[in-house]
């Protein structure tokens, strides 16, 4: 980006400078001041060709852009071609005045569209001055073809930037992030016109590779189909290291002009996608409430028959088992229902509610539905309910009176049984031959526990012989059943007595066999472990790969490896005998025929495992000498390198430092117009930016200490990423710094703020920002409005003159609090969206420009609909597909009707009547 502001030596030598408008600032610390040659040839072509796409619109055109411009003729024509209006009569004379009085004319008119040209004269432009003619025609063209491009409340440069981003994200290769390198391959123009007018390119054709044949390709479909002539030369894109910002932003320009019919299309299909957004929630609510109504419904219906059952049951058991069914029913079944039926309710009330706010129709639920239909349904099952749960009382009563005592008898005969069941088997297996001690000790403390348990079950079994008895005497007619049942408790209980006997002998013998065993086991795994850890410890040890950082370190690793093999005699005679202790493990197993079951329980280390890892840590011993010895060399190499790099950073942290404070300094203190601020600033700039050969040198020498792997050094505090950072963090910010009094320079002109406004405001905040910060709380933000007399419960402004904090709540009392809180809420959201708790002065400056409001009305969607169907009273499908996404186009299509006007045409969709019946017609 060319620099048209005054440069240090065009300041101190009252050269010339010329303005460049805000809107295009850019933080280029790292740029020459001067013109390159490279960008003043594709200014020259670039604005040339741009002059001509409006000359030629009254029959003219230039050839030298200095030349050609210097008696004014044609440049007070240019402007009145692309402005539309008409300027004073130029003079027709041929002497230096006449052409100086023209000029003047031209740059009067410039100044009066808000356009500021400092230092620029009619002499030089007259005189054929290249730069100072070229800086003029840059203000041209970002007051008439770049300034008025706005996406998403963004500046001009911003705003195209964001505009070529959405428009090139679906495109593979493209990364459009500025107005420079990222177009030197070809593929973001192709990508803008693809976008609009994918008949005219082959996009998938095209290769990052062969950028000449993509840029040639972009530039001439644009001139023969687009109407925009070829304003730059592919060559010197491609052998330039970094193309003009300005031409590029100026041949960018004219493509989304070219495609602003296609933009005011998008703005329009987001409107439209807002709108269906809200219809298509609202019908997801509708089908919602339908499904749950019917299946509340469709569950009453099968509910009811069951509850009106009367069928008797011929057992107690059968009886209590429908009363048990039907408590579960009460307690798992119905609430879940009961919970559907309010949220149904809380659903329905729900919708009408969001019906009724985003102007829809009233939601009318299909026949046998409605919410008081359910209600009646709901009562008819509680009715039947109540008359279920008495019928099944009665019935238990009736048949208690009869079964009562088989009943008792059976109940507690199952209860036994059931104890007893698998009881034999237990007692039967011999799982204890093949456990180990502790499983065989587990074994018999549960054996134990069933001893007790079977004692318990003794008073049961008497009961149910007493209760059989009594059946007996009483004559009871199925007797012959109860007295099998009985003989067979009976029975079992005696054989599970005996099982019980012998299980427990055969737990005992086996326990005393495996202790002996166990000991050795232990005695095994307690020598085993540290063992074996203190191997995996040595090899772990011996394959260290030497993260060392200095010849101390390196050094006392090789002592360490000298006192490590000393001790590998005595950890060889440690392995032997562990070894043994395994050996005479077998010898008892065998000796008593005992069946081994896995493992040593205590460890899962192996003799196997010890002599393979002892074996690793004989191979390794000999590996280590070697590489130590490497390392020593390396780290004496090392430590040199340590010592050039801390020289030069001890030198270079302090100055960055020291300019770190002085910018904070700066910021605070700046005094005198903005624009005299931003030269002093730009001055402050270059003289860090000239200091940068000392970093560079100390990069130089960083990179040697990465080659060699150095991580640290002694010689030093400074590291190279802080250093890199509190430089990157300097340059920031001061380029942060200058970009803050460029925004308030653009803020003064855009929202036509005076400098007498801006200093007061500035005063002002900067009088509540106690802290410097750069930002207010709520708190001080309210006391900040009222100091400037803003009556935010009238929302208007009086001038009161400022005050402070100490009297700001004195003011509230005597205004009657005229900050009402509802108002502030609503302010606090404008200058503060995300919540973050604090105002920055350029949102404050914002709030106190303008407001602006936006409403979603049905006449604004019909408006949309008629720019994506070309001022059409009908759409078409593909129309739809085309522009908005596919889930939304779809959905219009679906409800669209056939549009039947008099220009109808197959296939036509009715818009309007769409739109009509998203709002209701009442809305229309």
């Amino acid at each position: 980006m060319v620099d048209y502001h005054a440069s240090n030596s065009q300041a101190s030598s009252g050269g010339p400078a010329i303005y460049m408008d805000p809107r295009e600032q850019e933080n280029d610390w790292d740029r020459d001041l001067l013109l390159d040659p490279a960008w003043e040839k594709q200014q020259r072509k670039t604005f040339t060709a741009w002059c001509n796409s409006h000359l030629r619109k009254a029959g003219t055109q230039i050839e030298n852009i200095e030349e050609d411009f210097r008696d004014g003729l044609k440049l007070m024509l240019l402007l009145e071609v692309i402005s539309g209006e008409r300027l004073p009569k130029p003079e027709r004379g041929k002497m230096r005045v006449h052409k100086i009085n023209n000029v003047n004319k031209a740059l009067d008119y410039i100044a009066g569209k808000g356009v500021k040209l400092v230092s620029i004269g009619a002499e030089e432009i007259v005189d054929g001055n290249a730069k100072m003619t070229l800086g003029m025609i840059w203000t041209i063209i970002l007051r008439f073809a770049i300034q008025d491009i706005s996406v998403e409340e963004t500046s001009a440069k911003e705003g195209l930037l964001l505009w070529c981003q959405r428009k090139t994200a679906p495109y593979k290769n493209v990364n459009v992030q500025n107005f420079h390198i990222s177009w030197k391959d070809g593929l973001a123009f192709n990508a803008l016109i693809h976008r609009h007018r994918p008949e005219l390119i082959d996009y998938d054709k095209l290769r990052k590779d062969d950028p000449l044949t993509n840029l040639n390709n972009a530039f001439e479909v644009a001139e023969k189909y687009l109407d925009i002539p070829k304003m730059m030369d592919a060559e010197d894109i491609v052998n330039t290291a970094r193309p003009d910002e300005k031409a590029i932003m100026t041949y960018v320009s004219s493509f989304y002009h070219a495609f602003s019919g296609a933009q005011k299309a998008e703005t329009a299909a987001n409107r439209i996608c807002k709108v269906l957004a809200v219809n298509q929630e609202n019908e997801h609510l509708m089908e919602d409430y339908e499904k749950l109504a019917s299946d509340l419904l469709d569950w009453i219906r099968r509910t009811i028959p069951w509850l009106e059952n009367r069928a008797p049951e011929k057992t107690m058991a059968e009886m209590q088992q429908k009363l048990e069914d039907f408590r579960g029913y009460r307690r798992v079944h119905k609430p879940p229902k009961v919970q559907e039926k309010c949220q149904l309710e809380i659903n329905f009330n729900t919708l009408q509610t969001k019906l009724r706010l985003s102007n829809r129709p009233a939601f009318m639920p299909s026949e046998g539905r409605m919410v008081s239909d359910i209600n009646g349904s709901w009562h008819n099952l509680e009715g039947a309910e109540k008359g279920y749960e008495e019928w099944m009382l009665n019935e238990i009563r009736r048949l208690e009176r009869l079964d009562h005592l088989a009943e008792k008898f059976r109940q507690k005969a199952t209860i036994h049984e059931s104890w007893t069941d698998g009881k034999e088997a237990m007692l039967t297996q011999k799982d204890y031959e093949t456990a180990s001690l502790s499983e065989v000790k587990a074994l018999l403390r549960k054996h134990e526990a069933f001893e007790s348990d079977l004692a318990a079950h003794q008073d049961r079994v008497e009961q149910i012989a007493a209760i059989a008895q009594e059946l007996n005497e009483l004559d009871y007619y199925d007797s012959p059943s109860v007295n099998a049942r009985c003989q067979k408790i009976c029975e079992q209980w005696d054989a599970l007595g005996s099982l019980t006997q012998s299980r427990r002998e055969s737990l005992e013998r086996t326990e005393k066999q495996l202790e002996s065993i166990d000991e050795l086991y232990l005695e095994y795994a307690k020598r085993a472990a540290p063992f074996n850890n203190w191997m995996e410890g040595a090899m772990e040890d011996l394959q260290d790969m030497f993260i060392v950082h200095n010849i101390e370190e390196i050094q006392g690793l090789i002592t360490a490896h000298e006192q490590f093999k000393s001790t590998l005699p005595e950890a060889n005679k440690e392995r032997e005998a562990i070894q043994a202790i395994q050996a005479e493990v077998q010898k008892i197993a065998q000796y008593n025929g005992i069946k081994l079951s896995g493992g040593n329980p205590y460890t899962t280390i192996t003799p196997k495992t010890i002599d393979n890892k002892w074996d690793k840590v004989e191979q390794l011993v000999p590996q280590r000498d070697k590489a130590l010895q490497e390392e020593l060399a390396k780290q004496q190499s090392n430590d040199h390198l340590r010592r050039k790099f801390a020289t030069q950073a001890n030198i270079v942290g302090p100055w960055i430092q020291t300019k770190m404070e002085e910018i904070g300094r700066i910021s605070i203190e700046m005094n005198g117009t903005l624009e005299d601020q931003l030269v002093n600033l730009r001055e402050y700039e270059q003289s860090i930016i000239e200091y940068k050969p000392n970093i560079d040198q100390l990069e130089g020498d960083h990179q040697l200490i990465q080659e060699a792997l150095i991580f640290d050094n002694k010689y030093t505090a400074y590291t190279m990423e802080h250093l890199r950072v509190g430089w990157e963090q300097l340059l920031t910010t001061i380029a942060r710094t200058i970009n803050e009094i460029e925004n308030q320079i653009l803020t003064r002109d855009a929202k036509g703020i005076s400098q007498e406004q801006l200093h007061e405001y500035r005063t002002s905040f900067n009088h509540f920002d106690k802290d410097h910060s750069g930002g207010l709380m709520a708190e001080e933000f309210k006391a900040c409005l009222i100091s400037l007399g803003y009556d935010v419960e009238n929302n208007k402004t009086k001038r009161t003159g400022q005050m402070d904090m100490d009297n700001y709540r004195a003011l509230l009392v005597a205004t009657g609090n005229s900050l009402g809180d509802a108002e502030f809420a609503r302010i606090m959201g404008i200058v503060d969206p995300n919540n973050s708790g604090v105002v920055t002065f350029q949102a404050f400056i914002d709030f106190m420009s303008r407001e602006t409001t936006d409403t979603d009305t049905a006449d604004q969607v019909i408006a949309s609909f008629k720019i994506l169907a070309a001022d059409k009273n009908f759409i078409m499908a593909e129309e739809l597909r085309r522009e908005l996404p596919p889930d939304q186009a779809e959905y219009c299509i679906a409800r669209m009707a056939p549009y039947s006007g008099p220009d109808a045409k197959p296939g036509a969709l009715d818009y309007m009547s769409f739109s009509t019946a998203l709002y209701g017609e009442s809305d229309l």
